[in-house]
């Protein structure tokens, strides 16, 4: 199954807000608040590439508050 790390821009002070609104989209599987460059890491899955593609561009990026969006593609995983 085809999976991304997306790392977001929030607006200022809308960290909480984007949260919520990713914990409602099928297949974002994880999200984490971080300081640095990004205000969020997502880790989203879908059945297909083009599908992630649609998850990332149609629901994502289209969150108001949402300013910008980096994909990186997982093309091998190790759980420990």
């Amino acid at each position: 199954m085809p999976a991304a790390i997306v790392l977001v821009n929030t607006e200022i002070g809308a960290e909480s807000q984007v949260m919520e609104e990713l914990s409602k989209i099928k297949g974002v599987k994880e999200i984490h608040v971080v300081y640095g460059m990004f205000d969020l890491v997502v880790k989203a899955e879908a059945e297909s590439h083009e599908a992630l593609r649609e998850l990332v561009i149609n629901r994502i990026r289209r969150i108001p508050q949402v300013r910008g969006t980096t994909t990186m593609i997982i093309i091998e995983s190790r759980k420990l």
